[in-house]
């Protein structure tokens, strides 16, 4: 099985990115599945049902988040009703939408988890022990499990990794939106890279307006961001799976320019 995961979307720029490029990279690659972060794909921060709905016709199957995942306010009500947007896993008990998915793709079940970090971010649930939960329960089901890790520290990033290692077929960073160059397969045949990186404007600190950014390190003062234009950066990369064992052949990264 192959899949392609694409990093962070970002606004207008990452949703043509991801319009114009995608079906040939599909067709090229033979993709199977297609799962990608979605928590900036509207207007540069939250998702909204339109942005989803947009992104769905477009031919990514499942989408995963992160901590901006309520900065539309549509999305509490909406993710109650579409599963196959996610939220992290390790939001306390209560919080609407779910951190997981059981994905049915050429007659095979492909488990996806959304966890969050905890350093520099929000102090939420534990995302290890709070995976473990999800994970032995998705064991039940099928062998094949991706893990979107929405964090910002490579060291906790990278425990992670190691934690699940042999347990599930990848752990595919988000969060921080540059793409590393650290893609392996762990001892245990996990896929792993610390971050997959963003889907949107290239000229841009993360994807947003190069001077705004700048001018708020210089004063310090608040300012409303907004997301960049122009040419844009594709980032993902591709996972080719073992149907029967669950571990991950090869990661291959993937950045393209429009």
């Amino acid at each position: 099985m192959k899949v392609l995961f694409i990093g962070d979307i970002v606004g207008k720029v990452g949703r043509r990115l991801v319009k114009n490029l995608l079906p040939s990279l599909v067709n090229k690659q033979k993709i199977d599945l297609v799962i990608a972060n979605c928590e900036n794909a509207a207007g540069g921060f939250g998702i909204t049902e339109n942005v989803a709905n947009e992104l769905f016709s477009y031919g990514i199957h499942v989408m995963t988040s992160g901590n901006h995942i309520w900065d539309k306010k549509e999305a509490v009500t909406y993710l109650t009703k579409e599963e196959r947007i996610l939220r992290p896993l390790n939001y306390p008990p209560g919080v609407p939408g779910v951190g997981t998915i059981l994905y049915t793709v050429n007659g095979i079940k492909v488990g996806v988890v959304n966890a969050a970090g905890r350093v520099f971010m929000q102090m939420i649930d534990c995302p290890f022990r709070r995976s473990d939960e999800e994970i032995e329960r998705l064991r039940a089901e099928t062998d094949i499990i991706i893990v979107d890790f929405h964090a910002e520290a490579t060291s906790e990033k990278i425990a992670y990794g190691y934690y699940l290692d042999g347990r599930v077929s990848a752990v595919i960073g988000t969060h921080t939106h540059v793409q590393t160059a650290d893609e392996q397969i762990l001892p245990g045949g996990t896929g792993y890279i610390t971050d997959v990186g963003m889907t949107g404007p290239a000229v841009s600190v993360i994807g947003v307006e190069v001077k705004q950014i700048i001018e708020r390190f210089l004063t310090h003062m608040p300012k409303k961001f907004d997301t960049a234009k122009g040419e844009g950066i594709f980032s993902a990369v591709v996972l080719e799976i073992d149907e029967g064992s669950g571990r991950c052949v090869s990661i291959n990264r993937v950045q393209l320019r429009q």
